[in-house]
């Protein structure tokens, strides 16, 4: 039986060709391990001398007296030689701008495992400065310092394993440069900033925000004073109606990368405490280096009309600051520097030195009791319950401007060093400007109190009694709505907010999460502002809510006992 016909007769078994994939280049022809015989040398031979027209004869004629099955052999050997790996081929700087345009980080992660130079071209800096650019993640002080925190501690603990050295994770002292190899060299301050890898640690950490965090602690408290020792003497009789319960509810919360600070009931002698307000951590990162104290500090006052200064690690009391003769109602302390401000009911803000526990100056001038502070570089705003604003300098005690046009009570005050922003009882809420004390805008919308206020340099969100949270757009000087959201089913009790996320809490038992996001299709380029998730269980109530780029604490009544949910964002 001839064989030809054998090979024409016999089942043709069509191999499944894989889609096209990016591959580097084959080698060249005379690398492959290929030994014809001679008469087939001869014929290539002759073949490599002949013009391109006697070429394309000859391959046409092979070609019209092969058999399918050889045909196929043909294809199967042709396809992998016409695949070229353009990324290769072309310059790097091409090759670099033509990746910038893809804006899916999981595609970039997907084209690194293409080849070693594709993983190469995917590490590129530039890449990843785009997107971050693309997805909002900025270099800002916050932003910076968080990577920093998380990825060169790592570093120095890996190198602290390369050389063998004791770790402060060991509860030993900093490394010394006297136990440092002599080569070793620290890294300069001016490095290529890590676009990679700051992209990743802010990508996951946004994810995290997006779909559920980490549930570090839950504290309870006990809402409720103990009933009292009826033994004793002086107490009620058995027949005796006792009082009914006093809850303490904590009024304020104070957050930074390290410590939070909130008031705890009872912790101390069973009595109910004077409802502190804690001044926000005056220290940037959690350390008072810069002051010369070993330790961090927290400044809180209260309606006993005193304010007190605490060693957070070893929770002394350090200072006992008097001179308030009501309660006090706010509280700030100015970043970067140990001067805490305070508003009370004796229509003064006094103006202290927390390092040195003195009194620097008073700064006198409304009329009724100061309800709001806010604080940005050494100016302070003050808002009272005589319908008035003040902005005063902080290091001479001037009242700068008088900032009138509320008609009721002001509640809350929100200062960014630019623009002040103040509500109240009126409903309204007016933007002024902070170097000339004009009125900017009169936003309406509210149908109750204002009571809550936050600022960033492009939005402005306000909460109220009416449960409505509204954002508006500082673009410009614009003031245009961004969204209306119907967010709670009673009055607003925390808000906060940033750049891409919003964060709100109510007297309704929830924690909602919305975040700003560039609207699609017709409204193209207009901001909005999304519901995610709700961030905790329904509660009775919760009080306050506080956040940091990674964390984010939650107090709330829950089964009559005060809950302090404390959640964790990091990657």
């Amino acid at each position: 039986m001839d064989p030809s016909q054998s090979t024409s007769q016999a089942t043709l078994y069509m191999p499944i060709i894989p889609p096209p994939t990016p591959a580097p280049s084959p080698p060249p022809p005379q690398s492959c391990s290929f030994n014809p015989d001679p008469a087939i040398a001869s014929h290539v031979a002759a073949f490599r001398s002949s013009s391109y027209a006697t070429r394309r004869q000859h391959l046409l004629a092979l070609v019209q007296e092969c058999t399918p099955s050889e045909l196929l052999f043909l294809s199967t050997t042709i396809a992998p030689l016409l695949k070229r790996d353009f990324l290769r081929v072309l310059p790097p700087e091409v090759s670099l701008y033509i990746l910038s345009f893809i804006d899916d980080p999981r595609t970039l992660a997907r084209a690194s495992l293409v080849s070693k130079y594709w993983n190469e071209l995917v590490k590129d800096e530039y890449i990843w400065k785009k997107m971050c650019i693309r997805h909002g993640f900025s270099r800002d002080a916050e932003a910076v310092q968080a990577y920093r925190r998380e990825h060169l501690h790592q570093e120095a603990l890996a190198r602290d394993n390369l050389l063998g050295l004791p770790g402060a994770s060991d509860g030993e002292a900093p490394l010394s440069p006297v136990f440092l190899p002599r080569n070793f060299r620290p890294q300069p301050p001016n490095f290529e900033f890590p676009y990679r890898k700051f992209f990743i640690h802010e990508y996951i950490r946004t994810s995290n925000w997006l779909n559920k965090g980490k549930l570090l602690r839950i504290h309870r408290a006990q809402l409720y004073p103990p009933p009292p020792d009826q033994t004793m003497p002086g107490q009620l009789g058995p027949n005796e109606p006792a009082a009914p319960p006093n809850p303490a509810i904590p009024t304020s919360v104070a957050i930074d990368a390290e410590w939070l600070s909130f008031p705890d009931p009872f912790a101390d002698s069973g009595q109910r405490p004077e409802r502190p307000d804690v001044g926000k951590p005056s220290y940037p990162g959690g350390s008072s280096d810069g002051w010369g104290q070993p330790n961090a500090l927290v400044v809180s006052g209260g309606c006993d009309k005193e304010l007190r200064v605490w060693d957070v690690k070893s929770g002394y009391c350090v200072y006992v600051l008097r001179g308030h003769t009501s309660t006090i109602r706010c509280l700030k302390v100015l970043h970067g520097r140990p001067v805490a401000v305070s508003g009370s009911r004796d229509r003064t803000v006094r103006v202290w030195d927390v390092q040195r526990g003195r009194l620097l100056r008073v700064l006198e001038g409304h009329t009724q009791s100061v309800r709001s502070l806010d604080v940005c570089g050494n100016r302070i705003v003050s808002g009272s319950y005589d319908c008035t604003c003040r902005i005063w300098d902080v290091d001479t005690g001037a009242c700068l401007h008088v900032l009138r046009g509320h008609f009721h009570q002001i509640y809350t005050v929100a200062f960014d060093g630019v623009r002040v922003a103040s509500g109240g009882l009126d409903t309204t809420v007016r933007v002024w400007d902070a170097s000339t004390g004009a009125c900017l805008a009169l936003l309406q919308g509210h149908t109750a109190l204002v009571c809550q206020l936050q600022l960033t340099r492009t939005i402005l969100a306000t909460g109220g009694s009416d449960g409505r949270v509204i954002t508006f757009s500082l673009k410009d000087n614009a003031f245009s709505v961004i969204q209306r959201l119907a967010a709670h089913d009673s009055s607003v009790s925390g808000l906060q907010l940033d750049e891409r996320f919003l964060v709100t809490s109510g007297n309704d038992g929830r924690v909602r999460l919305y975040e700003f996001e560039f609207a699609q299709g017709a409204s193209a380029g207009e901001m909005q502002c999304r519901f995610v998730r709700d961030m905790c269980e329904p509660s009775e109530s919760v009080w306050k809510v506080a956040y940091t780029r990674e964390t984010c604490a939650i107090l709330s009544k829950r089964a009559g006992k005060m809950v302090v949910e404390i959640y964790s964002f990091k990657p």
